[in-house]
This record gives structure tokens, sequence and C-alpha cells, in this order.
């Protein structure tokens, strides 16, 4: 595996540092390829070392500059592990809040159980705000800072009850912690008005992913565009918006 790049002096580099949570696959791994595309230094985020390692290494065969960064978004001690080690390293300008999970099935709200459901929050909710507070710091230091949270529509209650419209199955966990992480988004983004960091959340659409065992009618590529748009915002630009590729949507 290649040596990771000296860039602890690297002021301007860091500027343009990024870190994506569950980046090894899917709709992260192309997050992190589209930014390292763009001039990013990119952390791939993941708890899983050979997974994260090959996508290192993948990505560095482009020649892009990445690197792994070891990340249980459920763990606090390892939270707090990789925010020293970006601290070490120079800094954070950009977090793209990836890392998700299902839950399994059934969901039905009469089967679903409550061990299932506070699995899912812990990860898809708690898990983001474990690692957003953890980058803070960081973030509030960076000239450009962006946070950006990977929701879906099967979250919107405009949406779900909106029956002729609903989108998704039947979930009484995945889906009410994206609607959940929609809330936090807006908390957030109210919050850090007037700090420069913009917060905002965003819809890959139906991708084919490990997440909905390949069923999806998107690429992770395309999926992955929108955060691409939401990590390189302007200044200027909006915070505490949900939106996909066809502009803003329903919380």
């Amino acid at each position: 595996m290649t040596n990771t790049p000296d860039h602890s002096t690297d002021i301007s580099t860091n500027e343009k540092t990024a870190l994506v949570t569950g980046a090894n696959k899917g709709i992260g791994y192309e997050i992190a390829a589209g930014l390292a595309r763009l001039g990013f230094r990119v952390g791939i985020g993941a708890r899983d070392e050979r997974r994260r390692a090959d996508a290192v290494d993948k990505l560095r065969a482009e020649g892009l500059d990445v690197f792994g960064v070891p990340l249980d978004v459920t763990d606090d001690a390892s939270v707090a592990a990789a925010a020293a080690q970006l601290e070490e390293q120079g800094g954070l300008g950009v977090l793209v809040n990836n890392a998700a999970i299902t839950g399994g099935m059934p969901q039905e709200p009469s089967q679903v159980t409550a061990e299932q459901v506070l699995e899912v929050v812990d990860t898809n909710v708690v898990g983001v705000i474990r690692v957003t507070n953890a980058m803070l710091p960081m973030l509030r230091r960076a000239s450009s800072p962006r946070v950006v949270n990977v929701s879906s529509t099967v979250g919107s209650l405009t949406l779900q009850t909106a029956q002729a419209e609903a989108v998704g199955p039947i979930s009484a966990a995945y889906s009410p912690t994206k609607t959940y992480l929609n809330a936090i988004t807006i908390m957030y983004a109210k919050e850090l008005a007037g700090t420069g960091i913009l917060v905002n959340a965003g819809c890959p659409g139906y991708v084919a992913t490990d997440l909905n065992g390949h069923q999806g009618y998107r690429t992770p590529e395309q999926g992955a565009a929108i955060f691409l748009e939401l990590a390189t915002l302007p200044d200027d630009g909006p915070s505490g918006t949900f939106r996909d590729e066809t502009g803003i949507q329903p919380w």
C-alpha cells in the first residue's frame, strides 16, 4: 500500500481536505472519488480495514490524493481518534456524513424490534452527531467549511403522507432515521448560521448499492453528484436545505 503523503504543514492543501464516512464502497466511495478529482485531499472513512485499504489503493492508482481514516461512527473512541488524526494532519474543510445501515427486515412497525430501531438510529443519526461534533473545531477554522448529510426522500414526511407519491417500502427503522437526520440538519444549520459553515442534506435517488441489494436504477456515481454540489457550494450558498438533482425537496 502506498505511503500517505505528508501534508502536516501544507495549510493551503488542508483547506481542501475532506472526510467522507462510509467511503469504502457505493455512494460514499464515489463521493470521495469525485471530491478528489475536484482537487480535494480526501479521507476515506471506514471501519473495515481491508475494504478501506482497498478503496485507498484503488483511488491512489488513479492518481488521486486520498488517505485512510479508521472510523466506526458508533464508537466514541474511534470518532475521537479520527478527529485527532485529521487534526494532526492539518485540519478539515468538508465533512460528508454518508455512513448508514438499513437494519435488516422486516421493518413493518408491528414487527420491527426495539433493538433494530436503536441500532439504525445509532449509526444513521447519533453517528452523524458524534462525527460532526468531533470535527466542528476544525471546520470552524476552515475558510469555506461544509457539512453534507446523505439523506433520502424516504425520510420526507411530506412525500410519505402523500399516498399516491409515497416513496420506499414500509420502514419503521431506516426511513424514520432519515427523517430524524433531516431535522438534525436543520438544527445544525440554525445553530451555525453566521459562522460560514453551510450544512445541507441531499438525496442520491434510488441507487444500486449493497444497502438495497443493488435494486436501484441509478449508479453510485450518479447518486454522488448532488453531494459534490453541496460540498462545493459558494460561500454565499444556502444552508439548511434538502435537495436532490432536480432541486429542493420537501422535508
